[in-house]
């Protein structure tokens, strides 16, 4: 548990507010989540973090969907449960179905148990994967 409690808006800085105020108008939300909050403890992380997520997170090549999806997957992977929640809901949010998480999950531990095997079994690399 943090030794700080989050930073309502109220009780923010300026610096603090305007990364709030941003993360609501990006996300259209009336309030910025927990994470954030507990940032704002360190105004500069607080800032760099946002504007990372922003820029990553942002329709590229890679729909909002599979980011979402990506995200949840490799917080699964770290057993971040806040991340799950978070992402989760995004993922669901941005369409994802119950099918769809059940086969995120499958893919999520299969890859996690192949992964173990290969580095346990020190498998060498395939001359034929590098092309």
């Amino acid at each position: 548990m943090s030794a700080h409690g989050p930073i309502e808006y109220g009780d923010a800085s300026v610096a603090v507010r305007a990364v709030f105020d941003d993360i609501k108008l990006t996300r259209k939300v009336d309030d910025v989540n927990n994470f954030w909050k507990y940032l704002a403890h360190d105004p500069q992380m607080l800032k760099r973090t946002w504007e990372s997520v922003k820029e990553i997170m942002r329709p590229g090549a890679l729909d909002a969907l599979t980011k979402e999806m990506i995200y949840l997957a490799v917080s699964v992977t770290n057993g971040c449960g806040y991340c799950i929640a978070s992402h989760g809901a995004a993922a669901r949010k941005a369409g994802m179905t119950e099918q769809m998480f059940g086969e995120l999950m499958a893919v999520v531990g299969m890859a996690n148990e192949t992964n173990r095997l290969a580095n346990g079994y020190r498998v060498p690399i395939d001359a034929a994967f590098d092309r």
